[in-house]
């Protein structure tokens, strides 16, 4: 089983709601279990030792932030990207202000390029992500102080 055919079968069974899959034959064991906190998905050939590499979504650490800052998440698997191109700056900076609708970064998933904008008016106060990673489905990308009143 290839790699890419393993990513989409864990596209599919995210996309499914399904919260934990174990799959096994003679060649390949598979097992993918799904939290609300932190996504993991762990895969490995059984017979000759050989495996892939585990990803294991990367935990924020909450308790550093405000308790009225709201966290902008991932809504699909996919690469994330800071900029329209590389050559281009990126679309948000840490500190940057915001309005609802402004576009933070594009998400690439299976060749689609889906732009992702702000859900509140604020100030960008931290950028969870680096440009050109691999980001999961409900994965944290920024952190933004909402503007009050």
């Amino acid at each position: 089983m290839k790699t890419t055919e393993i990513q989409e079968l864990i596209d599919f069974i995210t996309q499914s709601g399904l919260e934990e899959v174990h799959i096994e034959t003679e060649a390949i064991k598979i097992h993918v279990k799904r939290s609300n906190a932190i996504p993991q998905q762990v895969a490995s050939l059984a017979p000759n030792g050989l495996s892939f590499p585990t990803q294991v979504a990367p935990i924020v650490q909450e308790n550093k932030l405000a308790a009225n800052y709201i966290t902008i998440k991932s809504p699909m698997i996919g690469t994330f990207y800071r900029s329209p191109s590389p050559e281009e700056a990126p679309f948000v900076k840490e500190g940057d202000p915001v309005v609802k609708g402004t576009k933070l970064c594009i998400i690439e998933a299976m060749k689609l390029y889906n732009e992702i904008e702000s859900e509140v008016t604020g100030k960008i106060i931290q950028i969870l992500v680096d440009d050109i990673s691999p980001v999961e489905y409900d994965q944290p990308l920024f952190v933004v102080e909402p503007v009050t009143g």
